[in-house]
């Protein structure tokens, strides 16, 4: 998504990054159904980064709306992300009024698909979306001090990257300035679908990954002391192998 897209001009920094963040939180590799919402989701993303190039939009928009869609079955809060859909609709195509209803037909195929399935298998499904939509603000769920560590460290790698990211968008040319947006407004729905969600986890974090370690590498390349670069990468490197080894 970042090379083809050119997010991160042709570096591997934000595969980098992305890995630190999965050492970070590696209990996110304990939730299965977490795993198969963030991979549904970037299916999604990849859709949506791609709709600059204004070819095929409404068959993008439809793709980007089943599988973010498709996520919200196994992590209900993941659903958020057709925003997204809604505002790169905005930022590409608005002046057709027809892309506003490609999501809804989107939305009709999947509860076509997920009621057939709930009737086979005997869903209550008043009780299933009742449970599914619960929003939680209860952040005592810390199983040990290191997953407090972690969460630390990301709230400021947060602030540090994703501010710069905003002071990127005003040296940017004018053509890169909606793809910066897109990757703003993904890490937003990311970090609220973690504020909401219950029970709530770190690993509800996976969502705001992509969007930051664009940001990251992005940091990075407008960086131009070599030193500086390097100490930036081996001390996130470090940090993340130091929580994850304590939490083995």
């Amino acid at each position: 998504i970042s090379i083809k897209n050119q997010l991160n001009s042709n570096s591997l920094y934000s595969l980098f990054f992305y890995s630190c963040f999965l050492m970070l939180f590696s209990s996110y590799l304990d939730s299965a159904k977490v795993i198969m919402a963030n991979l549904l989701v970037l299916l999604g993303l990849r859709r949506i980064f791609s709709m600059h190039s204004l070819m095929v939009p409404k068959q993008k928009i439809f793709d980007a709306s089943l599988w973010f869609l498709l996520a919200g079955l196994f992590n209900s809060w993941a659903v958020l992300f057709i925003i997204l859909v809604y505002f790169a609709i905005v930022w590409y195509v608005s002046q057709d009024y027809r892309n506003w209803m490609i999501p809804l037909i989107a939305c009709s195929i999947v509860a076509i698909l997920f009621y057939t399935y709930g009737l086979m298998m005997d869903i209550n499904f008043l009780q299933f979306w009742s449970e599914k939509f619960v929003i939680s603000f209860d952040f005592q769920y810390f199983e040990n001090n290191f997953q407090r560590i972690a969460l630390s460290i990301f709230a400021a790698l947060c602030c540090l990257f994703i501010t710069s990211q905003f002071k990127l968008i005003k040296r940017a040319p004018m053509h890169q300035h909606t793809l910066y947006k897109n990757i703003l407004m993904c890490f937003v729905i990311g970090a609220l679908i973690y504020l909401v969600s219950s029970p709530k986890q770190n690993a509800s974090l996976v969502y705001t990954f992509f969007p930051l370690s664009i940001a990251a590498g992005n940091f990075i390349l407008n960086i131009d002391q070599k030193w500086l670069k390097d100490t930036i990468m081996i001390s996130v490197l470090l940090l993340s192998f130091f929580v994850f080894a304590m939490q083995l």
